[in-house]
């Protein structure tokens, strides 16, 4: 293991070089501004490619392009910029095109608070683009889980041919610490999906069920089509009503048939606990301060922390609501993950801190709302 001390913004940058990203296309905006300079400087020492563009779509448009082409691409914004990315975020979707989209997340809505911290854009990454599709996000917890969710997010993207969010916040993305990471050698990289056999028979999008396109890089002999129209086993557009069925089942199967693969999760102290904390993200380093307080003070307390927010860990979140009769949901937003947690348990009794004005919540209004039960 390694020890640095640096940002939350640095550590994806890093995390994404050592997992072997080779080119970042993006436009700048805060408060993810510093992944963009950092990647800019860091690319190039190490054969990879960082590109400015005009603006948002743009930025998203050549990091689709470099990844049809074979290279491990990332993005990265804030709200209002994957907004302005939505329908290439689509493309993406349709197409199975591999691709990490860092969030880190501002006040909003519209250009909002641009440097306070907020954890608005969760229901967004469920559902940044029109149309039916499985989005995967993850929201690392603390300096460490940034390195090791971006290093994540990229074989996820890899493995389902995918887009894949990494949500972080301005709290996290900004936050300077301590932070334990892996030696390089010791990373687990999954590879980039490709077909080695005759091109004559390669039809990328003639894929199981329950399993990916498989979308050689360009320029190597293998013909196909890319589109965001419905298309066929070769990538052609097509209006058939079964194949055009098939493939957007297999676009939530791919993913829900492999679950154990996708969702991560954390439980703290909740073996004794009688109350149950769920948060994500940087409330979470409120939460475990609470918590450690609260228990000093003789009150069981414990934290349920999904770290895969989307596909959300449904069973878990239904065991946990079961076990518990006293739950407080905190999140820096008027409840966008609190909607699924009330759908997978089936209630609506929680007690709730929730805040949107940029500013974080703190251990202490934790610890105030908990002494309510």
């Amino acid at each position: 293991m390694r020890e640095l001390i640096t940002t939350g913004n640095a550590l994806a940058a890093k995390a994404a070089i050592e997992c072997g990203c080779n080119f970042f296309g993006g436009y700048p905006i805060t408060p993810s501004s510093e992944i963009a300079h950092e990647l800019s400087v860091m690319l190039p020492k190490n054969g990879g490619n960082f590109i400015q563009m005009e603006d948002e779509i743009a930025g998203i448009s050549v990091a689709l392009g470099a990844s049809m082409s074979g290279a491990k691409a990332m993005t990265a914004s804030s709200g209002p910029g994957i907004s302005l990315k939505a329908e290439q975020i689509g493309l993406g979707f349709i197409a199975e095109i591999p691709l990490v989209i860092a969030n880190v997340m501002r006040g909003g809505p519209s250009t909002g608070l641009p440097t306070r911290v907020a954890q608005g854009d969760v229901l967004q990454a469920k559902s940044p683009s029109h149309g039916d599709f499985c989005s995967i996000a993850v929201a690392p917890g603390n300096l460490d889980e940034i390195y090791t969710e971006t290093v994540r997010a990229f074989n996820l993207a890899n493995r389902f041919s995918t887009p894949v969010f990494l949500l972080l916040d301005e709290t996290i993305g900004h936050m300077q610490g301590k932070a334990v990471i892996p030696e390089v050698s010791d990373l687990v990289i999954e590879p980039r999906r490709e077909f080695t056999g005759d091109p004559a028979e390669y039809n990328p999008y003639e894929a199981k069920e329950d399993e990916p396109a498989t979308l050689n890089p360009f320029f190597k002999g293998y013909r196909y089509h890319i589109t965001g129209l419905h298309h066929g086993p070769t990538g052609f557009p097509t209006e058939d009503g079964k194949i055009v069925d098939y493939n957007i089942k297999r676009l939530f199967n791919k993913i829900h048939a492999h679950l154990d693969e996708v969702i991560k999760f954390e439980e703290y102290k909740l073996e004794d606990a009688d109350v149950c904390i769920i948060c994500y993200g940087s409330v979470s380093l409120a939460a475990k301060e609470a918590v450690d307080k609260l228990r000093a003070e003789g009150i069981k307390v414990g934290i349920f922390r999904p770290i895969t927010l989307w596909p959300s860990p449904e069973a878990k979140i239904k065991e946990i609501c079961a076990k518990f009769k006293n739950i407080l949901v905190t999140e820096l937003n008027m409840g966008q993950y609190l909607g699924e947690i009330q759908r997978c348990s089936l209630r609506d009794d929680f007690k709730t801190l929730l805040k949107a004005n940029g500013r974080p919540i703190s251990p202490s209004e934790i610890i105030s709302k908990v002494k309510e039960f």
